[in-house]
């Protein structure tokens, strides 16, 4: 991975941290020279960049003479100079096959500077638990810098900055859900210009530091495109009742009639239009499981450009209704058209299971089928787990929620594991908080995009501690969380940390009608 980087000045959003310090001793370990490949392929040549703003490049390194200047200029700063360290400081991070290495590189090849990330604990990196170390900067640059071509322009300070903003990015690509760095006490401002966060002062090597956290946004990034816009859009539209909000809602003189909707993305039934009816199918009938419903029938309404593209929409349909026991009762069929499918489902219960049925404690349990793999052309995006399963097992998936009866049960769809807790717990008057070492996954799936996933068959609940889950058969159940007075969605590491996931309600459409009343008078201080 390379990046340059104009002035220094790399402008990331969300990522990590790092650690130690920013040192001031321009190794003598010099890189190869670095080929212009737009240049060399005959392309322009670009201008020369103004002395002011040189051109800097940040790269994961794992070439021996890059790693040899890297560990030059930490033996030369953190040992010879300030004396963290008797003779070496290396240590078991630099043999860690999972330790990441950047190095700030001038364009002539000199190593300015580096900074490791590598999983905090052993095996952290499961969970998405990462943490900066090692930043130094060469000695020898001065406050007004050296230029690319050795005239002034790249300051200690710039070329801190961007291994920062370069680790940062980098954990974002590995995964990363917490990224902390053990800063020493003198840098606490530079990191926090940078935007990291002080959590509390620490002692490292008998030197004072603070722990520090880049703050990442993954979760909240998700809502706000997918959810935050719901209160503005359809909140008028919406009676104030326990179902405000919910995926399907009884029919009013239905006598245990429910029903509910799901449309699919257009583009999903434009490039894969099999899948998508399929899935068209699955949300449908997870909606009616989330309610406790025994399914009757599903509406479809479905767009192609012509009849082609949708004989093969409608045998995901049909491979659906057969397999999720959701037979097609009717619909609407138009073709000509941009493609797009929705699905309207209808189920039956005289007594449906909100999602607003949470209470303060109340234990949270994730059940998801973990086997499976990524959906091609959907990698971290999308898990199939489902289309390969017997009826058998998915109506053992299904019944799960109707057998068990717990206060309040929501699946999981857009908003993925993290956004769809949160409903939950907004609909209820409350917050929640996730245990990340507890939360059931796929082996094949790094936590960060499980979490955001549209993860086929899952299905989260809230019941009072102990309560016993039905068996959903292949799938697999585990409580990892619980529900709280604190708005929000907190994450809770094997430390005992708590990070922040969502900062309070998903979809502003707060507490469900019966939920506000009855947590009306213990929540005054919730908004």
């Amino acid at each position: 991975m390379m990046q340059r980087i104009a002035g220094a000045e790399w402008s990331m959003g969300g990522a990590t941290s790092l650690t130690d310090i920013v040192a001031p001793a321009v190794s003598d370990v010099v890189a190869p020279p670095i080929t212009d490949i737009v240049a060399t392929l005959g392309g322009p040549t670009p201008r020369e960049p103004a002395s002011s703003q040189p051109w800097l490049i940040v790269e994961v390194s794992d070439r021996p003479e890059l790693l040899r200047a890297y560990h030059a200029l930490r033996r030369r700063e953190f040992v010879e100079l300030q004396g963290l360290f008797p003779r070496d400081d290396t240590d078991a991070r630099d043999a860690d096959s999972r330790t990441r290495v950047l190095t700030a590189l001038s364009v002539d090849g000199r190593v300015l500077g580096g900074v490791r990330i590598h999983p905090a604990r052993d095996g952290s990196e499961r969970i998405g638990w990462w943490q900066g170390s090692r930043l130094v900067v060469a000695a020898g640059i001065g406050a007004a810098g050296i230029g690319a071509a050795g005239g002034p322009g790249l300051s200690r300070g710039r070329i801190g900055s961007a291994l920062v903003r370069a680790a940062c990015a980098h954990a974002l690509d590995v995964g990363a859900l917490r990224f902390d760095a053990q800063v020493q006490d003198r840098q606490l401002g530079f990191f926090e210009r940078l935007g990291w966060e002080p959590v509390r002062a620490i002692e490292v090597a008998g030197a004072s530091h603070q722990l520090m956290r880049w703050p990442i946004t993954r979760f909240q990034e998700l809502v706000d495109a997918t959810k935050q816009p719901l209160a503005g859009l359809i909140g008028s539209l919406l009676p104030d009742d326990r179902w405000r909000g919910d995926d399907g809602v009884p029919v009013p003189g239905g006598a245990g009639v429910v029903t509910c909707l799901d449309a699919i993305t257009p583009s999903m039934v434009q490039r894969d239009p099999e899948w998508a009816g399929w899935c068209g199918m699955l949300v449908t009938a997870h909606d009616l499981a989330a309610m406790g419903a025994a399914p009757a029938g599903a509406l479809d309404a479905l767009a192609a450009p012509d009849g082609a593209h949708a004989r093969r929409v409608i045998d995901g349909i049909r491979a659906g209704a057969d397999a999720l026991s959701l037979p097609v009762l009717g619909g609407h069929t138009q073709l000509g058209v941009p493609a797009a499918l929705s699905v309207t489902g209808i189920g039956h219960t005289l007594d449906p299971i909100p999602a607003s049925g949470g209470r303060v404690g109340d234990a949270v349990t994730l059940t998801a089928d973990v086997a499976g793999d990524w959906r091609p052309g959907y990698l971290g995006r999308q898990w199939d787990s489902s289309s390969w399963r017997t009826r058998e097992e998915l109506g053992q998936m299904l019944s799960a929620v109707v057998r068990a009866r717990p206060h309040a049960a929501k699946d999981v769809s857009m908003a993925g594991v993290v956004g769809t807790l949160g409903m939950l717990a907004e609909a209820s008057g409350w917050g929640a908080e996730l245990d990340v070492e507890s939360i059931p996954r796929p082996p094949r799936a790094g936590l960060s995009d499980w979490l955001t996933c549209f993860p086929g068959l899952a299905m989260v609940t809230c019941d009072q501690p102990g309560a016993s889950f039905a068996d959903p058969g292949a799938a697999v159940s585990a409580t990892c969380g619980s529900l709280t007075a604190a708005p929000g969605v907190r994450l809770r590491w094997p430390d005992g940390e708590l990070t922040e996931a969502l900062a309070g309600d998903v979809s502003g459409l707060g507490a469900a009608g019966a939920a506000a009343n009855a947590n009306e008078s213990k929540t005054t201080s919730r908004r």
